[in-house]
């Protein structure tokens, strides 16, 4: 039986799940060329060897029509039925689709909750929406591609103090963040900052079935995915594949 456990400890992102995945496929440069064939418009995926406070491992570039998300962006906006559009035109199993859409769905909930409005009118920022569909779709493809039996996490880190956002400032977690996190176990930790974003939530809450410590087990692989921000601890997010 072969387990997949996520260690959380610094959060979790789309991108360092993303990064972090592909370390743990059999061919990771084979793999990039797949995540890039997925035919998500305008997304390209870029895998570079970095490190962070001495750790090594793989920072995920994500870039929409050349450019990478920073949350300022003044593009048009996106639905969840646009959104919807693009991951049924994926070149991936129909699970795959399946699976990235309930994740975007959970995302496209939350966010309707937190501003008072129904799911379908809640517009999403086109570059910010097309970075999470690409983060979505990729972690979505490379479950499927390793198959664990079992997926297993550590409880969630979110980091603790303020965020600005499009809406201002407010407290870590995020409310959109908060609600996908409801029902997982998690910690403030003793990083100051943003450690888990919303599609970093949402794809822990549809995909991990039990929190605690790592199982018992033969390793198969480790992979490590570095996020974007430094801070005083390594900003990583290691996964190990074990046969139990």
């Amino acid at each position: 039986m072969k387990t997949l456990y996520f260690d959380l400890s610094m959060g979790a992102a789309g991108d360092m799940l993303t990064a972090a995945l592909l370390e743990l496929t059999e061919d990771p440069e084979e793999t990039l060329g797949q995540l890039n064939a997925l035919g998500i418009p305008g997304v390209r995926f870029e895998a570079e060897k970095q490190e962070r406070k001495g750790v090594s491992g793989t920072y995920m570039r994500v870039t929409v029509q050349g450019e990478e998300e920073d949350g300022h962006h003044h593009h048009h906006h996106s639905t969840l039925t646009d959104i919807q559009g693009i991951l049924d035109h994926l070149r991936a199993s129909a699970a795959v689709k399946e699976q990235a859409g309930a994740v975007y769905e959970r995302i496209a909930r939350a966010e309707a909750e937190v501003h008072g409005q129904p799911v379908t009118q809640v517009h999403f920022h086109e570059v910010g929406a097309m970075d999470a569909v690409a983060d979505v779709s990729a972690v979505c493809f490379l479950l499927e591609k390793l198959g664990a039996d079992a997926i297993l996490a550590s409880p969630v880190h979110t980091g603790y103090g303020k965020v600005h956002c499009a809406h201002g400032i407010l407290e870590v977690p995020a409310p959109a963040t908060a609600l996908l996190l409801q029902g997982i176990p998690r910690e403030k930790g003793d990083v100051e900052g943003e450690l888990c974003t919303p599609t970093g939530a949402a794809l822990v809450g549809r995909f991990v079935s039990r929190y605690g410590d790592c199982p018992e087990g033969r390793l198969i692989r480790q992979g490590t995915g570095l996020g974007k921000k430094d801070f005083p601890r390594p900003n990583c997010l290691r996964a190990f594949l074990l046969e139990a």
